[in-house]
């Protein structure tokens, strides 16, 4: 049995992962902004505290207060459509975060980074493969820094779907389709249910430090998905708004290390919930 700290504890992967450690016998903490959402974490079994990544002093307290053995980096700030907000968080959050940990000589981190942000090429990305720092430069930012940790696990992430995501029936992507915009990230996407994706944290916990692509077995182009999608969401295909070209992500790493999705082709389950 561990003591975890996951900070982001409200979100979509936060929350779930929550869950699949308390079954699993650990202890767990899981950080809210607000102290409005404390019950919520509470709730689900986890002990909630309050701390913000872009407040130093905050995490400072959470780590002195919760003394994990292991953290886990799950936040984003997406809610609100504020990609500067989002870029700031990755950026400025990821670094407090890590030298709050570094500082309380926590050495363990699983961090969700994006598996669409590599270097432009033909072939797929692998694990050794850079996040571009032209174009997806927080992106880079993170990935550098978790790589500080001592034993630091970064989870490239596909594109989310299931509950709680842009792409559920009561998310944003499906509100776009209703007026027959697809607003895609790339022009080829690897997607990922969010279930898999808790999974992925809960597993990588034990992995070797390092990059890992954590996506499902079909990858995607946009003419693929996006009439699938809209149909299923009671949208329409009218535009399709411009996007980078994406790159495939390899899959044989996060297989060799034992996850594989339960959710594994998107056209199972992509805008039903």
């Amino acid at each position: 049995m561990s003591r975890i700290l996951i900070v982001g504890g409200t979100g979509v992967i936060g929350s779930r992962l929550g869950r699949l450690l308390l079954a699993d016998g650990h202890q767990v903490w899981a950080t809210t902004r607000s102290a409005d959402r404390l019950d919520r974490v509470n709730d689900s079994g986890a002990t909630g505290v309050v701390a913000d990544a872009l407040d130093r002093a905050s995490l400072d307290a959470a780590l002195a207060e919760v003394r994990p053995d292991a953290v886990v980096h799950a936040f984003t700030d997406l809610s609100g459509l504020d990609w500067a907000a989002n870029a700031r968080l990755r950026t400025e959050g990821t670094r407090h975060l890590v030298d709050a940990c570094l500082a309380a000589g926590v050495g363990t981190m699983v961090a969700q980074s994006i598996g669409w942000a590599s270097i432009p090429g033909d072939d797929p990305a692998d694990e050794t493969t850079p996040a571009d720092p032209d174009a997806y430069a927080p992106v880079a930012s993170l990935e550098s820094d978790v790589a500080r940790m001592p034993h630091g696990v970064i989870l490239r992430l596909g594109i989310l779907y299931g509950s709680g995501t842009f792409y559920a029936p009561d998310g944003v992507a499906a509100d776009d389709a209703r007026e027959g915009v697809i607003r895609p990230t790339a022009r080829i996407t690897d997607w990922l249910h969010a279930d898999d994706a808790a999974e992925a944290f809960r597993l990588a916990l034990t992995w070797p430090a390092g990059r890992v692509f954590i996506v499902d077995n079909v990858p995607s182009t946009v003419d693929e998905w996006a009439p699938v999608f809209a149909d299923r969401v009671g949208g329409r295909v009218d535009v399709i708004e411009p996007a980078p070209a994406g790159r495939v992500a390899s899959r044989r790493l996060a297989g060799e290390r034992g996850w594989r999705p339960s959710h594994p082709d998107w056209r199972d389950g992509l805008g039903l919930g």
